[in-house]
């Protein structure tokens, strides 16, 4: 009778177990089915392995099979990335982020502001490198002709710097939340800090440590071939294509965009993932102290609901991380402290130390969603 029991528990764990993994694939299918993307790649990470590892491929035309070895551009998701960077010279005593930015770039020592009626006046606030990690800054993202992260309007950091000095703050420094190109102005003053360029630093401080040798600013001639054509569906616009990058990817071109420009694998950023999840270390290579993620964690902003990042109150904003505090506004079933970010074309990560955990998602669609998110946070939870 035991052992029958045992054989009957064992059938009805692994019946759960197949069910509840489907519940991630059935995500997956339903993006694409529903024309919100094209292929993609689904990964989880608990307790030391890989527990979930799911490539879905639409087979529609005009679309590429996703494989191991698939680029992806993961633009916002560059955002932590510099912010890591940035707490590698905070932890060697090489920056404080209530300097003043123009102790670093002196071209942003007479800032002008914007009031609530447009009018232009020299801002009363210095604008700190704390509001540049924080999104405080007052500088947003900007369409054309100001498209200021644009790889092909710039091709070095310089002239980028030059410019958006010049272009007023839509609020004094540090009275307000508003997402923008803040990690963009970070990336020089990693330059100015390493008399490096923004990547070399990168490549020093993360990439190298952490293997991740596919992420990058730029694209090769071979290296294009392996880059997820772009899925649109907006309107009449719907289908594939390789033409709207919005960024050169030129291996020449230094204007090292530190919120939105690098590409990575879903294998790469799975190794900055379990870095941040391992308390800032990998395979013995400590990139930065548990004290600086909870540094990173630390309230700056209430994320009231935001029509531009979709995103519910029940998460606050750390540095350029949200943060999830609020679980009963949040029905995912995610753990309280469940960190992370995502981007423009639909890339998402997200950190749980309470189940010792990450997912990540990738896959190349223009029509941004954090819904995307949220369903695979709650498919994954069923689970694990």
């Amino acid at each position: 009778m035991k052992s029958i029991y045992l054989i009957l528990l064992t059938i009805i764990i692994g019946c759960n177990q197949s069910y509840n993994e489907n519940s991630i694939l059935k995500f997956q299918n339903n993006l694409i089915e529903s024309e919100r993307t094209g292929s993609n790649v689904a990964m989880v990470f608990k307790n030391n392995k890989i527990v979930y590892n799911e490539i879905v491929n639409s087979g529609k035309e005009g679309d590429k099979e996703i494989n191991s070895q698939t680029i992806f551009p993961i633009w916002s998701m560059s955002k932590p990335i510099t912010i890591v960077a940035m707490m590698t010279l905070y932890e060697k005593g090489l920056i404080n982020f209530d300097d003043n930015v123009s102790k670093y770039l002196p071209e942003f020592t007479k800032l002008n502001c914007k009031d609530d009626n447009g009018n232009i006046y020299e801002c009363k606030n210095d604008l700190k490198v704390i509001h540049l990690m924080t999104h405080r800054s007052g500088y947003k993202y900007y369409g054309n002709p100001h498209n200021f992260t644009s790889t092909i309007k710039y091709d070095n950091l310089n002239n980028f710097i030059n410019d958006i000095s010049k272009h007023p703050v839509e609020f004094e420094p540090g009275t307000d939340y508003l997402y923008g190109i803040n990690q963009a102005i970070l990336g020089k003053i990693v330059e100015v800090i390493t008399n490096k360029t923004f990547y070399e630093y990168l490549k020093e401080s993360i990439f190298d440590p952490l293997g991740m040798n596919e992420t990058k600013f730029y694209l090769t001639t071979e290296e294009r071939k392996r880059f997820q054509p772009l899925f649109i569906n907006s309107g009449s616009l719907k289908g594939y294509t390789n033409l709207l990058d919005e960024m050169t990817y030129d291996i020449n071109n230094r204007a090292y965009f530190g919120g939105e420009g690098l590409v990575s694998t879903m294998n790469d950023y799975s190794k900055f993932c379990q870095m941040l999840l391992n308390n800032g270390e990998l395979n013995g290579n400590k990139i930065i102290d548990r004290s600086s993620i909870d540094l990173m964690l630390e309230k700056h902003s209430v994320l009231e609901p935001d029509p531009f990042l979709d995103i519910n109150d029940g998460f606050h904003f750390g540095f350029s991380v949200f943060v999830l505090n609020d679980t009963t506004k949040d029905d995912t079933n995610s753990s309280k402290g469940i960190y992370g970010w995502s981007g423009y074309h639909n890339t998402h990560f997200w950190i749980d130390n309470e189940k010792n955990l990450f997912g990540l998602f990738m896959t190349r669609a223009r029509e941004f969603s954090f819904g995307i998110q949220s369903e695979f946070r709650k498919a994954v939870y069923e689970n694990f």
